[in-house]
């Protein structure tokens, strides 16, 4: 069964699982400058108290040699640490390569397996981490690190989206200084000379982004074909393909729905609490913003889809409800023709399995 985990590097839908019974459970506590780790055994004792290391390669050192001291080895024992972007990425790329097994869990849901009292320290951190990995052992994912490729792809992209807040800020503050009453010269005359630079920077990134992925030919020939399909363009394309990380086989628009923050949920208990059914609006920002505009426009200028968005408007939706539901289309279509390798057909149907019986 595929897992959906939002850390660090871990891919979303790798559904990767511990295939034996560790020994011994490592549960290390990450910061900028030093990590802390303790080490239990299941049913769960705390055998080794925390002990300190540096955030450095000689520190991640110092935690291979402790780890070997006390029979830690990568068939005994499995590593677990929260999910704290950079601060994590070079330990869990070390201890991968020396073969031991890494699990990087979301904080929040390692702090409510836990009562909310008690002492809050680094020490006493590690301690609940390790003991996490032992009871919930079946639930945890193991951490691989991405492809270089795709690693780099999603720096320049990330990068690319700061550029265009940042553009975006400038323009805003040039129109709004134009407006006033009084002109301050100097201020006026910055904005335009850094909102040049940021476009040429943008341009910079986007031909990177190009050149990159022309070096990789299957990774183009998927690029290509997310592209046939109408509202997809580059961005997306390359949004899609980080987050599966090329293993489009086995896809579900569902899982990818959930994972993006576009699937509806509903929400009610007994008879006094009830919500309309909402998405939670949480997940990867990005391509979510790019699979809301590429909605916008296919209802726009597509008719099939223009079609679909005015029926559902009729049946009384209201219009973040239509665009939601023309951005679950989109990715159900999506992950058809990752699936199937296929470049997409506008005279393509689908039919239900009923129809599929009946005939």
């Amino acid at each position: 069964m595929e897992t959906v985990r939002v850390t660090g590097s871990v891919t979303p839908f790798r559904g990767a699982s511990v295939m034996n019974q560790p020994h011994y459970f490592v549960g290390i506590d990450i910061a900028s400058e030093s990590f802390m780790a303790a080490i239990g055994t299941a049913p769960w004792q705390l055998v080794v108290p925390a002990t300190e290391f540096s955030n450095t390669p000689a520190g991640w050192s110092a935690l291979l040699a402790w780890l070997q001291r006390q029979s830690c080895t990568p068939a005994t024992s499995i590593v677990c640490l929260e999910a704290t972007g950079v601060y994590g990425e070079g330990l869990t790329h070390f201890l991968v390569a020396q073969g031991y097994p890494v699990a990087v869990e979301p904080p929040l849901k390692v702090k409510r397996a836990f009562k909310p009292h008690g002492h809050k320290t680094d020490a006493v951190d590690c301690q609940h981490i390790a003991e996490y990995a032992c009871r919930y052992l079946d639930q945890l994912s193991l951490w691989r690190p991405r492809p270089a490729v795709l690693e780099h792809l999603k720096v320049l992209l990330t990068t690319r989206e700061q550029l265009v807040e940042q553009r975006t800020a400038h323009r805003n503050a040039l129109t709004a200084l134009r407006r006033k009453p009084l002109h301050t010269a100097l201020a006026e005359r910055l904005h335009p000379h850094l909102i040049q630079d940021l476009t040429q920077h943008i341009a910079e990134v986007e031909r990177e982004i190009r050149q990159l992925i022309d070096q990789q030919p299957p990774l183009r020939h998927l690029i290509h074909l997310l592209m046939s399909i109408p509202g997809v363009g580059l961005l997306l394309a390359t949004h899609i393909l980080i987050l599966t990380e090329c293993a489009t086989r086995s896809l579900n628009h569902k899982h990818m729905a959930a994972h993006l923050g576009i699937c509806p949920y509903e929400h009610r208990s007994g008879k006094s609490v009830y919500r309309r059914p909402a998405s939670r609006h949480y997940g990867p920002a990005q391509p979510r913003k790019l699979l809301h505009l590429a909605a916008r426009s296919v209802a726009t200028h597509k008719p099939a889809f223009r079609h679909y968005y005015q029926r559902k408007l009729a049946e009384g939706k209201p219009k973040p409800v239509a665009l939601n539901n023309i951005a679950n289309k989109l990715l159900k279509i999506i992950c058809a023709v990752l699936r199937s390798r296929t470049p997409y057909s506008p005279n393509y149907r689908s039919v239900p399995p009923a129809g599929l019986q009946a005939a």
